[in-house]
């Protein structure tokens, strides 16, 4: 007995002084974020205007580029997964269950056993916000919609807000929010009073979580139609760049200090010009790398694969590969590229 318990100690002291590479886990806990940019089915809602991705249609959207479109995203989320699925993938632009249910279950998904979880939004063309999640890695407790009613800021119905609370692998709470803020259409100083109204209510619903946990964790995805740099995100949300001094109360960006360092850098591309419009951010404790789940500023990654990426005989150099160039299909696969980042349990 005397023997087994010198063993013990020592096998314990060797798990102290492992270096903190041999403490974490093997696979990370990889979230990644995607606008898939209109993932419609072929049938019509007669509560919304979808008439355009119709067989009837002008864009002659049918089954077959249906299931195309659903296989190019199951290869990215695939491909960006590497060797293990995402354990949680934020998808907007998805207009029904029906959709999910595809991609989840009848694409090459199939097999890595993906649940979800869908917004029931008021927007006028249908689309939602979707939370795909590993459930052996991601228990969920609860979701619900945050839902943005109209006022002076905002003329016509937006996307609602997805909130996800789940218990993680150290039995500690993750909130996850999943954002798709108003358009810049009709400009983008006319339309950003609609976004920082929306960023507004969605600084109230994380401060409230902020308030109520004991040890917050939080992260905010999504299409936020701005740069991290615009009102919408720095003053409005509240967003800090990451730096030496964190603060457990504040959202962090993750990708802020990448921007700054490349002009020619992000997820959508209009015109000539690239835009951070798909956005990661994080509470403080996430940052704390003594915690026992944890990222760094260097885990967020922008998903730029060649095969999402086309010539721009137009503006010069590279643009994400669409499912449609204007009326004309293409097979592609978005007009925005994906981001994701690791996080870590520490054993």
């Amino acid at each position: 007995m005397r023997y087994n318990k010198k063993i013990i100690i020592l096998f314990i002291v060797h798990l102290i002084t492992l270096p903190l590479s041999s403490q974490l886990n093997t696979h990370p806990f990889r979230v990644m974020f995607w606008n898939v940019e209109n993932l419609f089915d072929i049938q019509h809602d007669t509560l919304k205007n979808d008439y355009e991705f119709l067989p009837q249609s002008i864009r002659h959207w049918n089954y077959t580029k249906y299931k195309k479109k659903i296989n190019n995203i199951a290869r990215v989320i695939a491909a960006v997964g590497q060797n293990a699925p995402p354990s949680l993938v934020g998808l907007c632009e998805v207009e029904n269950e029906y959709t999910l249910e595809t991609l989840t279950r009848f694409s090459p998904l199939k097999e890595m056993g993906y649940r979800y979880i869908i917004t029931q939004s008021p927007d006028e063309r249908g689309i939602d916000i979707a939370l795909m999640y590993q459930r052996d890695q991601f228990k969920l407790l609860s979701h619900r919609d945050i839902v943005i009613p109209l006022n002076k800021h905002l003329h016509k119905p937006t996307r609602n807000i997805l909130h996800a609370s789940g218990l993680l692998h150290t039995r500690d709470t993750l909130d996850i929010f999943v954002v798709h803020t108003p358009s810049r259409s009709g400009g983008q100083k006319e339309s950003e009073t609609a976004r920082i109204y929306v960023t507004t209510i969605l600084k109230t619903q994380i401060d409230s979580i902020i308030n109520q946990r004991f040890h917050p964790q939080i992260i905010v995805m999504g299409d936020f139609n701005d740069n991290p740099n615009n009102a919408s995100i720095k003053k409005s949300l509240g967003v800090h760049p990451i730096s030496l001094s964190i603060d457990p109360q504040k959202l962090y960006h993750l990708f802020m200090n990448q921007t700054r360092k490349s002009n020619n850098r992000g997820s959508y591309k209009y015109k000539a010009h690239w835009y951070l419009f798909d956005q990661m951010m994080v509470s403080g404790n996430l940052l704390n790398t003594s915690n026992r789940f944890f990222t760094e500023a260097t885990q967020a990654k922008l998903a730029n694969f060649d095969f999402l990426l086309t010539e721009d005989l137009k503006y010069g150099g590279k643009q994400p590969y669409r499912t449609y160039h204007g009326m004309k299909y293409q097979g592609g696969f978005s007009d925005h590229l994906p981001i994701y980042t690791d996080f870590h349990f520490k054993y």
